[in-house]
This record gives C-alpha cells, sequence and structure tokens, in this order.
C-alpha cells in the first residue's frame, strides 16, 4: 500500500497516532516555531501548522511548516477557505508540497469577524468540502480543477475536521460521511470533554462502516483553569463542555487546577485508546506546548 507521510504510515500499519499543535507567531519570528518544534519533537508523530487561527494575522501556515520540515518534524498543514479563491488554494498546495509538506488539514477557517481585522473581505469562493475534493483530485488525477496536467502532482495525506458536538447532533455523521466521499483520509475532532456524546457519534460512525474508510483522530485539550472551561464552554462555537467537568476543576484549588486539567485529559485518552472506531488522538494544547511531554508519558502513547 503506498503511504503519502509517516503519520499516514502509522496509522495504516494498525499504530495509535498521536498528533500535535504548533500555532505560528504574530510575526517573522522563526524562533518562536523553533522553541515549539523542540518541546513537541519526539512525543507525537506530526504536528498541526494552523492557519490565522481565530482569524488574527499570523506567520503564514506554509512558512511556519516549512520550518518543521527543516526541522525533520513532519507537519500537518491547515488550509482555510476563508482567505483563498480557488487559484491561489491549488497554487499553495502545489508549493507545500514542493516544500516537502505531506500532510493538508482543510478546513472553513474562523469567520474573520471573531479576528483582529473584522473588516477583512472573506473569500470563501469554495467550502471545506471541496477543498478536499481539491487535493485529492490533484493527487489522485495529477489534474489541476482546469483540467491541465500538472508535471507533478502533490501527493498528500488529506484531513478534515469533525465536532461530534455542534448541532443538529443528527447530521454531525452525515457531514462526516460527506467529507469521506470528497476524499479525507483521516479526520481530527473538536475537543473532547462530553465523552458520553461522542461515544454515540462514533458508535454512529462505526453502524455506518465510516471508520472502516477513515482514520479517526479525537481531540484533546487540557484545561488549565475553570475559567477557561467556562470561556470554552460560553464563547467557543461547537464546545460542549459538561457541568460536572467545570464543577469538578472548580473543586480544587487555582493552583491545582491546571493538574486537574490534565488528568482529565488523561482520563479522556484513556477512554479514547479502547474505542472501535479511534486511531489516534489529537492534542491541541493551546500555547502550553510544554505540556505534551507530559500527556504523552502518562498516558503511555509513546
Amino acid at each position: 500500500m503506498k503511504t503519502f507521510s509517516h503519520l499516514h504510515e502509522k496509522l495504516s500499519n494498525g499504530e495509535f497516532a498521536v498528533t500535535g499543535e504548533c500555532g505560528p507567531p504574530r510575526g517573522a519570528n522563526t524562533g518562536v516555531v523553533d522553541k515549539k518544534i523542540k518541546l513537541l519533537r519526539g512525543f507525537v508523530d506530526a504536528v498541526n501548522v494552523t492557519d490565522n487561527q481565530t482569524a488574527i494575522v499570523r506567520m503564514s501556515s506554509i512558512a511556519a511548516s516549512a520550518h518543521l520540515v527543516r526541522a525533520e518534524l513532519e507537519p500537518v498543514m491547515q488550509m482555510v477557505v476563508r482567505d483563498r479563491n480557488r487559484i491561489a488554494i491549488q497554487s499553495d498546495i502545489m508549493g507545500a508540497y514542493s516544500l516537502g509538506i505531506r500532510n493538508i488539514l482543510c478546513l472553513s477557517g474562523d469567520h474573520q469577524k471573531f479576528g483582529s481585522q473584522p473588516d477583512a473581505m472573506n473569500v470563501f469562493d469554495i467550502d471545506s468540502v471541496n477543498l478536499i475534493r481539491t487535493v485529492r483530485d490533484m493527487r489522485d488525477t495529477g489534474k489541476d480543477m482546469s483540467g491541465y496536467t500538472l508535471d507533478v502532482a502533490p501527493q498528500m495525506f488529506i484531513g478534515a475536521a469533525a465536532n461530534p458536538f455542534a448541532d443538529p447532533f443528527e447530521y454531525r455523521v452525515i457531514r462526516l460521511a460527506k467529507k469521506i466521499d470528497a476524499g479525507a483520509d483521516f479526520i481530527q475532532t473538536q475537543c473532547i470533554y462530553n465523552i458520553t456524546r461522542f461515544k454515540e457519534w462514533i458508535r454512529q460512525a462505526n453502524n455506518e462502516g465510516l471508520t472502516d474508510k477513515v482514520y479517526i483522530l479525537g481531540g484533546v485539550t487540557p484545561l488549565r483553569s475553570a475559567g477557561m472551561a467556562r470561556y470554552m464552554n460560553n464563547k467557543v462555537a461547537g464546545m460542549d463542555i459538561p457541568e460536572d467537568v467545570i464543577k469538578r476543576m472548580d473543586g480544587v484549588d487555582k493552583k491545582d487546577q491546571a493538574d486537574e486539567g490534565i488528568k482529565i485529559c488523561l482520563e479522556t485518552i484513556e477512554e479514547l485508546k479502547g474505542l472501535k472506531g479511534v486511531h489516534g488522538v489529537h492534542i491541541m494544547a493551546i500555547e502550553w506546548e510544554e505540556v505534551v511531554a507530559t500527556i504523552v508519558e502518562q498516558a503511555d502513547l509513546k
């Protein structure tokens, strides 16, 4: 079987994969990226490089991913459709591949009204499902969207996001199926705190045979405080943090809340490891990369 990347190879071998996340800096300081590389190296199989997350201008995901390639740490380059038309999208896919980037995560992108420049014009020439289809067609047919034959087709492992917690719930698995049909090879989910709802989602995905067609990595984010839990639950779209989790965080001294958040994360990972259809975890330690090593070691993921 042909594999496109180290991450693909590990998943195709039936191993439980671990991915991390790296947010590029709000500037051109490569030292910020280098520091995160040092914290993540040896603990994850690949690292998501975000694309102007929360609609705030940052170093481009392509450039930051190229820095990871240079440091021999495999990136998963995120690409959003918010900022590019189809010409720029195809150009960036080819450019990324030429720089050694072999994994791509296809996303819509946070709306610019939530970011630092809300008056910016969005693009959304195509949606995230059609972005998945575009990457797949370029890879598998060797042609761009106009039908032009590429001299070298970008052979990339294609990822997409899934949110089992958004409403309406009954549409979640249908949406997953659409992304798989478009060409998604792997899925990374929204942060999991409501494990009961996630189990129902993965049960439905198993029943539909979807987990035989795609690799699913459950998303986890360690909570640093009860305040963070409340903010994420109330202000972040599609987030579902049950009240008992918030109460648990509230129930310990403030100085111990970060440790409690790590414990909750470890318990979630242990649950995920035992679920049919879950092939790995995606650890999103937002600007807290130094805790990834602790989580990976204590969860016995390496």
